[in-house]
């Protein structure tokens, strides 16, 4: 099994992108000064390292041997005091690496959340939940340690090898010249190990990263159900045991690695020190090196070994910094497909125009919205887009109009309505709201404007309060109860024992289908949107919950310009217009009576799916 672990080498070959320790750098330049103080005191605290040892053969050759007690006292109390120092700057520097880690910590967690956040809802559809999270969390903290531990630890030890050689060779060359002869032993194996255990690094972020998104898919409540419903709990855990034996594996392995490490440079200071004691030791009895200078030699060996060891390693803690770093860059380089333009145009508040002008539409590869690091199982085969879903759709709808969408499944409704909220760019044409070009649009315009109602609306884990004033933050009481009157569910959330601040749990479970409906329209109303959009809002609940939110949508939708899936006979009679979409593409467009009379794919639909 050892010799398993030590041959392990699939990802060891990795290398590391150019430019990226000179990215990492440029994290750095915002806190220079405070970067500047902590190697100060790295400085001084190398400075002690042999101060310390010297004094302390001073105690011997000065105090000791001749007998002289007040030298003795006076050089103790230095050294206690050089203790005390040392307790002090330790403590700054601590305080200063902290300051340094933690700033680095926040600057990063907060640059790949809003960076994450700008992607596009095609990035959320591939990429796993727990993948993201572990760049955010062990991947950030990873990359820390470049500024913290493997910045202070490089600068200390530099300073304290100098400082420690040269105090020795002023105390005794030859003896000095004994303890160099093995330094390259330490050196040689630093390079060697220093790829391979940052590609073993590289293999376990992975693998911790792919243990973490499905413990979180089934960690939350619609996972669990999926398992609970249709899910064997001894093929879940034989699963999962294999994917954490895979972490444990690559544990193992890292441990084995580093070990194998350190006891070689260990032995080989363990050398270093017999020899300095063999051959100093011989000195002191020919009168040629005093007992208290071989004594400072060897506490200066012990001290020096320490710092050369960290050395040594120092390529191993570099490459796996920079291994963490690169994780991280590897998403902020992901440039959003949607993107804001650089001289935006607000869109009018109110109910607003929209037209359609000769727009097609293919859904994008997954090569330009995600990264196959962050997707179960690497890249799939679907990385180049896909084939044209929408096909030369033009149409103007007026402001305040209502506008059903009718048509098979799968004939492209959704993304229809997924372009009017800027979910997608066309791939070709444009999509025009307020007389405003969506790829020109403000986001804060389009977020205030747009307003959208799905099957299944989402809610945070949080109290029914805050999830509607997400949508508007600051609204008062009144007009929290407002919304939730017009949404009727009023009269649900006042019998709550906690009523507004009745928490609704993860993705608003504790509540039923209907309840959650009514909630999102209450949501929508408080946000107050020009342009409505909703998609199959009443698709899945029960006659009764239907009828409720089909009385709050109305109130919804009420002077607002509204596109509605349609799936109920009086949304598509009361519609201005309708547009059956088929395909791909808009085959008929009129109102009910019109487009019954006209005979074609609606009347077929009306008769087959309305009628009934």
């Amino acid at each position: 099994m050892t010799m398993r672990s030590f041959s392990r080498d699939r990802m060891s070959g990795a290398r590391l992108h150019q430019g990226t320790a000179r990215r990492v750098l440029s994290y750095a330049r915002p806190y220079s000064r405070l970067i500047a103080v902590f190697l100060t005191l790295s400085l001084v605290s190398s400075g002690l390292v042999v101060a310390t040892p010297m004094l302390l053969g001073q105690v011997v050759d000065r105090g000791v041997v001749p007998g002289d007690r007040r030298v003795v006292v006076v050089l103790a109390c230095v050294v206690a005091a050089l203790a005390v120092l040392d307790v002090v700057v330790g403590l700054l520097s601590r305080w200063a690496s902290a300051r340094i880690g933690e700033n680095l910590i926040y600057d990063l967690r907060t640059q790949v959340f809003s960076h994450v956040l700008a992607q596009p809802i095609g990035f959320f559809t591939r990429a796993q939940t727990g993948a993201l999270v572990t760049r955010l969390n062990s991947d950030v903290i990873g990359a820390q340690q470049a500024f913290t531990s493997v910045l202070g630890s490089t600068v200390s030890n530099v300073v304290s090898v100098v400082f420690i050689v040269v105090a020795m060779a002023s105390t005794s060359w030859q003896l000095t010249v004994v303890a160099l002869l093995l330094t390259p032993v330490f050196l040689v194996p630093a390079r060697l190990m220093g790829r391979r255990l940052s590609g073993l690094q590289r293999e376990s972020m992975g693998l911790n990263a792919e243990l973490g998104a499905r413990m979180t898919e089934r960690f939350n409540v619609a996972g669990a159900l999926l398992v609970k419903l249709f899910g064997d709990p001894g093929r879940e855990s034989a699963e999962y045991a294999v994917r954490a034996g895979r972490v444990r594996d690559i544990g193992v392995t890292i441990a084995l690695n580093r070990t194998f490490f350190f006891q070689g440079l260990t032995f080989v200071a363990a050398l270093a020190t017999a020899a300095v004691y063999g051959i100093g030791g011989l000195q002191v009895i020919d009168g040629t090196l005093t007992v208290g200078s071989l004594l400072a030699l060897a506490a200066l060996l012990g001290r020096l070994y320490g710092p050369l060891t960290a050395l040594s390693n120092v390529r191993v803690d570099v490459m796996t910094a920079l291994v963490s770093f690169e994780r991280v860059f590897e998403v902020l380089d992901l440039q959003p497909l949607v993107a804001e333009a650089p001289q935006p145009v607000d869109i009018p508040d109110g109910p607003v125009s929209v037209e359609f002008d000769d727009v097609a539409f293919a859904y994008p590869g997954a090569d330009e919205v995600s990264l196959a690091s962050l997707e179960q199982g690497g890249p799939t085969g679907d990385r180049e887009g896909g084939d044209l879903v929408l096909h030369d759709v033009s149409f103007r709808v007026e402001p305040g109009s209502l506008v059903a969408l009718v048509g098979p499944s799968g004939a492209g409704k959704t993304t229809m309505t997924s372009l009017l909220g800027r979910l997608y760019d066309p791939t070709s044409g444009v999509v025009r709201v307020g007389g405003v070009d969506l790829r020109e649009a403000s986001f804060s315009s389009l977020r205030d404007v747009v307003g959208m109602v799905t099957q299944e609306s989402h809610l945070f884990h949080d109290t029914i309060r805050a999830n509607l004033e997400y949508a508007r933050p600051g609204a008062d009481e009144t007009e929290l109860w407002s919304v939730l009157e017009a949404a009727q569910i009023a009269g649900l959330v006042r019998a709550l024992p906690q009523g507004l601040d009745t928490v609704v749990g993860d993705r608003g479970h504790r509540l039923s289908g209907g309840e959650k409906q009514r909630i999102a329209i209450a949501r929508l109303l408080l946000k107050s949107p020009g342009l409505v959009v909703l998609d199959e809002a009443t698709a899945h609940l029960d006659s009764e919950s239907e009828a409720a939110v089909q009385r709050a949508l109305d109130t919804a939708l009420h002077g607002r310009t509204a596109f509605v899936i349609a799936h109920r006979l009086s949304t598509v009679r009361g519609a201005h217009v309708i547009l059956v979409v088929d395909d791909g593409r808009v085959v008929e467009q009129g109102t009910h009576a019109e487009l019954l009379a006209h005979g074609g794919l609606y009347a077929d639909l009306y008769r087959t799916q309305f009628a009934e």
